[in-house]
């Protein structure tokens, strides 16, 4: 592996998740392909037989577990390690993605000391040696960078917003529940742990037999008045 080049599939439907880490896997020269969801996973794996894989647990099409599932069956990929990266790993989630073939599970918001950390112990010390002698993103750079994925998440915010607020009227756990944890493993890429905790709170109700939808409704309010701090505070900047 020393003299190959270090491949990643990033396979998230979350455009903040998929773009925070191309950023981070960038600023160590490694080759890294995206796509939405499982069902392209598949196929962007076959092709490129990557050196690791990260997959999200809730997608639409074929959801993580199900991927892991399919890529355990093809002899020509069923070898490469798949980290799976997930809002809520709650133990029946990590024991469904275990079962299926993970070989790591690690929570959203994700932390660059523990993604370093577990793909340097799935592809051993050659990773870390890469790590050492890669470019360090400057403060300003890293900035620029947050500031690009804040614009791409706002820039996409008033369509999901109308959404959820959709979803809120007809009681449709799933929608919802969609759209919280897309913002769910946002609030750590764009630097809005609040963002994440109630987001969170949301998908462990949405995931209950008894639904408060009163509670939800409230809960939603503060989504919306958490994003609207950033909205009004990203558009003083740019003035």
């Amino acid at each position: 592996m020393s003299e190959e080049k270090i491949t990643i599939l990033v396979v998230d439907d979350s455009d903040i998740v998929r773009h925070s880490l191309k950023n981070f896997f960038s600023d160590y020269n490694f080759e890294v392909i995206t796509c939405t969801d499982g069902l392209e996973g598949v196929q962007k794996a076959a092709e490129s037989k990557p050196s690791i894989i990260f997959v999200d647990l809730m997608m639409p099409n074929l959801d993580g577990v199900k991927m892991l599932q399919v890529i355990k069956v093809l002899d020509h990929i069923r070898t490469i390690p798949v980290i799976v990266i997930s809002g809520n790993t709650n133990r029946t989630n990590v024991l469904a993605a275990i079962e299926a073939g993970a070989d790591r599970v690690i929570s959203k918001p994700l932390q660059k000391e523990i993604i370093i950390k577990n793909i340097n112990e799935l592809l051993g010390s050659e990773f870390l040696q890469k790590a050492k002698k890669a470019k360090m993103f400057s403060q300003s750079e890293s900035n620029d960078i947050r500031k690009k994925l804040v614009a791409m998440f706002l820039n996409s915010y008033p369509a999901k917003k109308e959404n959820m607020q959709n979803a809120l009227r007809r009681a449709d756990k799933d929608v919802l529940k969609t759209i919280v944890h897309e913002f769910r493993g946002a609030g750590g890429a764009i630097g809005l742990p609040n963002l994440t905790v109630i987001c969170g709170l949301i998908e462990d109700q949405l995931s209950g037999l008894d639904v408060n939808w009163s509670q939800i409704n409230m809960m939603c309010n503060q989504v919306y008045t958490i994003i609207g701090e950033i909205e009004e505070s990203n558009s003083t900047v740019e003035k």
